[in-house]
């Protein structure tokens, strides 16, 4: 009996898929529960039901683990919940939507951030962002900033974003409320851009 290649290369991605999967939700879960990123690669392959061979061979080691279950929380959950709200950031909808994402996973992020690869964590986070940022600084200037100063100023946004809603996460009190602090956030976006307001 022969088999040919084709046949076999989609099993073998929809296993290393589902296996990758489980990990990230295990790490996800545990990280959660603990309060810590600090869970031993032999925790996570337990939940997970694999091996300790099989994490290291689908991720190298423990913080790229973390790392990667953050951000596929963040694609899966955060991006799709702000891609099907409208872009209008005076009415406060996307960044709503991102802090009742924060909000419901707080233990997790807090965890992360506070942590060794908190660093790593929020650059790419930021990463992710700053598509965001940058058509939010399109729709409001339009074409009146050079390309170099409107990327500047979504870099701005997105860094200063980025400190102000750790400090919440981290620090807020419990339980975290979201649409409090999106009024704050929103508040602070008027008085960065009121000299705009006045202008048109």
């Amino acid at each position: 009996m022969s088999l040919k290649a084709g046949s076999i290369a989609p099993a073998q991605d929809r296993r290393v898929r589902r296996t990758r999967g489980a990990l990230m939700r295990a790490a996800i879960a545990l990280v959660a529960e603990r309060g810590t990123s600090a869970v031993p690669i032999s925790d996570l392959a337990t939940a997970a039901d694999v091996s300790r061979q099989v994490v290291y061979q689908q991720f190298g080691d423990r913080d790229t683990l973390l790392l990667e279950a953050a951000l596929d929380l963040a694609r899966r959950e955060l991006l799709l919940r702000i891609e099907d709200i409208s872009p209008s950031w005076d009415k406060g909808g996307r960044a709503l939507a991102a802090m009742r994402h924060f909000a419901e996973h707080r233990p997790f992020y807090r965890a992360m951030l506070t942590s060794s690869i908190g660093f790593a964590l929020n650059k790419a986070l930021s990463e992710l962002l700053m598509p965001v940022n940058r058509q939010l600084v399109r729709r409001f200037y339009g074409d009146r900033l050079d390309p170099r100063t409107a990327d500047d100023l979504a870099m701005f946004l997105t860094g200063g974003g980025a400190a102000f809603v750790n400090a919440w996460l981290v620090e807020g009190d419990d339980p975290l409320d979201p649409e409090e602090f999106t009024e704050r956030l929103i508040r602070m976006m008027h008085v960065l851009l009121e000299h705009k307001e006045q202008d048109r």
